[in-house]
């Protein structure tokens, strides 16, 4: 389960200590939600893959809709592309999941900040050794390219 830390707006308002999505429907603005099928659109992911990353505890709708159908706040759509560039990054959803786990129980921003940084730079030693050893392989011996008669370069 994702937290949510309150946002402190104003000492006078009943709702400073509330969630931001709860803050926007006491002060009567409603709040945009994503249908799955809606964030995936939006993110370039399938319905699928969003179920995995809820299956996971990466992501997490905030609501269903009468229908039954997942309704997720509009900042999970960040969620989801920050998931992806994690993703990009070489990182396995599992090394996100720990990632997360790790953010969530910092006990606060510098923390947090602290954790993810070591996680990033094992991440990126681990590439480095990667890399090295992918440049130790011997490259196979390539005979002259000829282009068969009337044909791509094969």
């Amino acid at each position: 389960m994702a937290i949510q830390l309150p946002v402190l707006r104003s000492h006078e308002h009943p709702t400073e200590a509330c969630a931001p999505a709860q803050q926007a429907q006491h002060r009567g603005n409603p709040l945009r939600t994503l249908k799955v099928g809606e964030l995936a659109r939006l993110s370039g992911k399938t319905v699928r893959a969003l179920h995995l990353y809820e299956e996971r505890g990466l992501l997490e709708p905030i609501e269903r809709s009468k229908g039954g159908y997942r309704l997720y706040a509009e900042d999970a759509l960040v969620r989801v592309r920050w998931i992806s560039k994690l993703q990009e990054m070489g990182f396995s959803l599992t090394d996100i999941q720990r990632m997360l786990k790790q953010w969530e129980h910092s006990g606060s921003a510098p923390t947090a900040m602290l954790r993810v940084g070591d996680l990033l730079k094992v991440k990126l030693q681990e590439t480095r050794e990667q890399i090295a050893r992918l440049r130790a392989l011997p490259l196979p011996r390539l005979g002259p390219l000829r282009r068969p008669a009337g044909g791509p370069l094969g």
